[in-house]
């Protein structure tokens, strides 16, 4: 029997203090090079150390728990962070205290990659392993990279943002799908691939727009290490090579705002859209907006019944 939702997400600092010790966390066992590591510190300095994720998150999870107690299954909805409290250990020592039995897990990471999907399984193994006999089973809920209300609300966001740019123009501009990047070697890549490419499609065909490519964000890590591409920050000045005036950017890859799309998109992408001469409009991430929400619902009733 199902006692609750955990939804799982990455985590981000609340303040200037928290940044280093939050990635820390984030880069554990991995090769990022001194100079990237500043460049990262100074995106937050930007905005004051503070990343929307967290409280975005606890959004998503009180409308979450609102529509479920209100259309049913009748389920409290709880938060775990892979790199910010609350942590996963310190969720599921509340879910016992709760008397929480067994849970539903959903990754909020719309897309199944090895980072974003089976080190957060094995992280919440190690901490239902730290916990003991009282930690309560999560079991997981399946992929909803496709799922129609996904795929609508992300149709709606790009239709608003569509609408910011001259009627004339929009048909002649280039949507462009991002997602973070990772390694090519890493376990499980060509799916991970294939699901945004998918998505991707989805959302241009509803739209009934031709002109449209998946691009990617974000990347860390050795530079020696190939990563999937091409970057957005090489393909707008390829696309403004070749005359292309306006671009949509609908980040399919990320179900809420924080620094990797505030910095990254925002901030970066949009100063090399201007310095070569590019219109960047960007779709807002789903957040806690209703479809999205539904959807969630949607995807727990579908194993609860």
């Amino acid at each position: 029997m199902i006692d609750a939702i955990l939804l799982i997400a990455f985590g981000g600092p609340d303040k200037m203090d928290d940044v280093r010790p939050f990635l820390a966390n984030v880069l554990k066992g991995r090769p990022v090079p001194p100079q990237r590591l500043e460049e990262v510190v100074h995106h937050y300095e930007l905005f004051n150390g503070h990343s929307p994720l967290n409280e975005i998150t606890f959004r998503q999870a009180a409308a979450l728990q609102a529509l479920l107690a209100q259309e049913g299954p009748r389920l409290p909805v709880y938060v775990g962070m892979r790199n910010w409290h609350p942590y996963f250990h310190e969720t599921l020592e509340q879910m016992s205290r709760d008397g929480v039995k067994r849970a539903l897990g959903f990754i909020l990471s719309a897309q199944q990659s090895e980072a974003g999907w089976e080190r957060y399984q094995e992280n919440i193994a190690a901490a239902r392993e730290q916990l003991g006999p009282s930690a309560p089973v999560i079991d997981y809920l399946p992929e909803w990279h496709a799922h129609p209300r996904f795929i609508a609300v992300q149709v709606e966001l790009t239709q608003h943002a569509f609408a910011q740019l001259p009627p004339d123009r929009r048909a002649h501009a280039t949507l462009l799908f991002t997602a973070h990047s990772v390694p090519l070697a890493m376990p499980g890549t060509p799916r991970y691939v294939e699901q945004i490419r998918e998505g991707a499609r989805l959302v241009a065909e509803h739209l009934g727009h031709a002109r449209w490519s998946v691009v990617y964000q974000s990347r860390s890590g050795d530079p020696r290490t190939p990563w999937l591409e091409p970057d957005i920050g090489a393909a707008l000045p390829r696309l403004a090579a070749d005359g292309v005036r306006d671009v949509v950017v609908v980040p399919i890859g990320f179900v809420c705002d924080h620094i990797e799309v505030l910095y990254d998109l925002d901030t970066e992408a949009t100063r090399i859209a201007v310095a070569c001469g590019v219109n960047l409009v960007r779709a807002k991430t789903v957040n806690d907006h209703l479809t999205f929400v539904r959807m969630m619902a949607s995807v727990v009733r579908e194993v609860v019944g």
